[in-house]
């Protein structure tokens, strides 16, 4: 059976999508040709993870149109909170599949920044994002689910900063999904060019009690020599989704990345996290929290790969897992031969919550040099009871004890996101899930 077949889109549909939203010509050849792909090629295989029968590919709607406003007081609650419309400049929020609100300064626009929806990139800067789109990063032809990912893209957004541009504020980007029926083929580019930096956080948001579509998101970071960029990201689906998310990012010679992830979804979900250090001196750290409930199933790899020399490499994920929950936690430093005094660390901590929850946590250093440093330290178990009878000594509660250990547990990444409202969103939503 083709992919053809399953999906409720022809690829017909998926040209007149691309000659109605007046795409360039080379993205409507990409789309054709990823779409042809993704009948032939495999389902990705994510280590200890069997994911041949979830569903990837039905749901009801490619695209939800929604309303646009033109000001953030018109948009829901839930967006509200997430941006101080006073201080926060430089915002783009989407609306299921709509661009619904953007703002940028005329500081950033001067310097030749772009923070728009990708699909005024394409218009606007054809060129630009034809060097970037899935050609270093992420590939098309990877697997189905990279095909699916660029035939069916209905949303995302692009960020270019020019060389030694430094953008002090961070750029936000809010997707609000309040349509059951809608399904996210989200793509996200940032590129900071030599000596650049900048700060991005990008939140999901589902107002939704139970979708009815995908999310198949991918999102790519390109980090010049001697540049920085920090992704922050706070991701909260509903219940329903089948989540594909990527997130990948290449750094050159004395580049930094920063990743701070708060993966909340209620879906059940495949997350990449990988990072390319391929020139020398060139560092990443990746923060990684995640809260399972229910009967979810999740698989969340983190790989931190080292080509150039000298190069440095440091994955904290932490998880909670409760009720039926069962979540996979695979970390990966991977040296290259050539790759020498590189540093590859990494920290996996599990705490399960109920008898029926169940988290793995699989450390795995893949070293093909012999001057190197690497470590790895990894622990699956319940709550301390040390913890909790030194707290419970001081006159508090089981309960109470128990929450205070969990948000102390999971702060390391809470703590590293720069935007205020995401900030509380997060400890919001975990306090939601642990209660």
């Amino acid at each position: 059976m083709t992919v053809e077949m399953k999906l409720a889109v022809t690829a017909n549909d998926v040209r007149s999508f691309s000659e109605t939203n007046s795409e360039p010509a080379w993205f409507t050849t990409l789309r054709e040709s990823a779409f042809a792909q993704a009948a032939e090629l495999a389902m990705p295989k994510p280590d200890k993870t069997n994911i041949t029968k979830w569903d990837f590919t039905t749901f009801p709607s490619w695209t939800v149109e929604s309303d646009q406003v033109n000001a953030l007081n018109e948009l829901p609650a839930e967006v509200a909170t997430l941006v101080d419309g006073e201080s926060q400049h430089n915002v783009y929020v989407q609306r299921n599949n709509t661009p619904a609100f953007h703002k940028v300064s005329q500081e950033l626009t001067d310097k030749g920044v772009i923070f728009t929806d990708i699909f005024t990139a394409m218009r606007e800067h054809s060129d630009l994002v034809q060097k970037y789109f899935m050609t270093e990063a992420v590939k098309v032809d990877e697997h189905k689910l990279t095909a699916l990912h660029a035939a069916l893209v209905n949303g995302g957004v692009f960020v270019y900063v020019p060389r030694n541009v430094v953008i002090e504020e961070p750029l936000q980007a809010v997707f609000l999904h309040d349509n059951a029926e809608a399904s996210l083929f989200n793509h996200v580019i940032v590129v900071a060019e030599e000596s650049a930096a900048v700060t991005y956080v990008e939140t999901y948001v589902s107002t939704v009690e139970e979708a009815k579509g995908q999310a198949n998101i991918v999102a790519e970071v390109l980090v010049g020599d001697n540049a920085q960029v920090t992704f922050g990201a706070v991701d909260v689906l509903a219940k329903g989704f089948t989540t594909y998310v990527n997130r990948r990012a290449r750094v050159g010679r004395d580049g930094k990345m920063d990743w701070a992830l708060g993966l909340m979804s209620d879906s059940n979900t495949v997350s990449e996290n990988i990072t390319h250090l391929v020139g020398d001196n060139g560092s990443a750290d990746s923060k990684t929290v995640v809260v399972g409930r229910g009967e979810q199933k999740q698989n969340f790899t983190t790989e931190i790969r080292h080509w150039g020399k000298d190069t440095a490499g440091h994955i904290l994920k932490h998880g909670v897992m409760k009720d039926a929950a069962q979540s996979i936690f695979n970390g990966i430093g991977m040296i290259e031969k050539g790759a020498t005094r590189s540093d590859a660390q990494q920290e996996s901590r599990v705490l399960m919550l109920s008898e029926k929850a169940r988290g793995d946590a699989n450390p795995i250093l893949l070293i093909d040099e012999d001057d190197v440093t690497a470590g790895h330290a990894a622990s699956v178990g319940r709550v301390d009871e040390s913890q909790l009878y030194y707290l419970m000594s001081r006159g508090i509660s089981k309960q109470e004890a128990e929450r205070l250990i969990i948000h102390g547990f999971l702060a390391p990444v809470v703590t590293q996101l720069p935007i205020e409202g995401v900030k509380k969103q997060l400890t919001e939503v975990i306090e939601r899930k642990v209660r």
